[in-house]
């Protein structure tokens, strides 16, 4: 039979080819139709093509594609086991082993974000993300001392990584080190424009070295930019209360109280003056300008 195909032109069929031939179009029909419900915000149909992929084959790319579809699903611990799984067949993949230790750091799993960064930083000792989110997970558990090293550490390495100096001026105010957390957000206003979170660690610094005006300027702009920065309320209302300002004071927890209700235990929408008064009173008081 095989003789007479071959005489004619013709091929001899081979089932095994053939069905190497269907699985293989069956995968990149499931990888295609996985990535791209996950660019569209579909994650559980991208999580269902994905796997069924990864039945067929083992790919790294699904994985990687895997892991942020749960990502989105906020089944955090199945990403990580993802990750987990590239970084054993990729053990020099620093950029997968700081993406997990991102995930770790989401679900406050600070000890497995230690021991991330520290397989990153065997593979890459000068690796600047690496020291920093070292140092976060560092100051996760509360260290305060190896995260302050670790973040000069990242910023040593690269003198633009904002966002570790914007982290060690914040960590540097609670230690009561205003003039060092100064200096970070002298640096910090000269090399951005207008980011929220640089401008609130200025007016607080403002506000704990005494220069109140420039704090409340700087408060200011702040809600200017943004009319819903509920810390930006909260503590330009306390340097009001402080100054006497309590009509400013008041407005400011009023506004606070509208955008959140539950801003104290005990009052709930009682925006009443007295329960105002009250949640003004016990707010402001319990500020602390060094952010413990």
């Amino acid at each position: 039979m095989g003789f007479w195909k071959s005489f004619f032109g013709g091929e001899e069929s081979n089932p095994e080819e053939e069905k190497k031939n269907a699985e293989a179009k069956t995968f990149d029909l499931m990888k295609y139709d996985g990535v791209k419900a996950m660019r569209i915000g579909q994650f559980e149909y991208a999580e269902k093509c994905l796997r069924e992929a990864l039945k067929i084959q083992e790919d790294l790319e699904v994985r990687d594609y895997l892991s942020q579809t749960l990502v989105h699903l906020n089944r955090l611990p199945e990403a990580l086991e993802e990750l987990n799984a590239i970084i054993k067949a990729e053990p020099d993949n620093t950029a997968i082993m700081l993406h997990a230790a991102h995930v770790a750091y989401m679900q406050e799993d600070y000890e497995q974000m230690k021991s991330l960064c520290e397989q990153a930083l065997s593979v890459d000792a000068d690796n600047a993300m690496a020291n920093y989110m070292m140092a976060q997970a560092a100051l996760g558990q509360a260290d305060m001392i190896n995260g302050i090293a670790r973040l000069t550490r990242a910023i040593a390495l690269n003198e633009q990584l904002g966002d570790a100096r914007l982290l060690r001026a914040k960590t540097l105010l609670k230690l009561g080190d205003v003039n060092g957390a100064a200096e970070d957000v002298a640096w910090l206003v000269a090399h951005t424009e207008d980011e929220e979170e640089v401008l609130l660690m200025a007016a607080r610094v403002a506000h704990v070295k005494g220069q109140n005006d420039d704090a409340l300027t700087i408060y200011n702009k702040v809600i200017d930019l943004n009319p819903f920065q509920m810390d930006a309320y909260r503590e330009r209302g306390q340097i009001r209360y402080e100054q006497g300002d309590k009509k400013g004071a008041e407005e400011d927890m009023q506004k606070l109280l509208e955008m959140n209700p539950n801003e104290l235990a005990d009052v709930s929408g009682d925006y009443s003056a007295e329960g105002v008064e009250q949640a003004m009173k016990r707010v402001y008081s319990a500020i602390n300008p060094f952010g413990l």
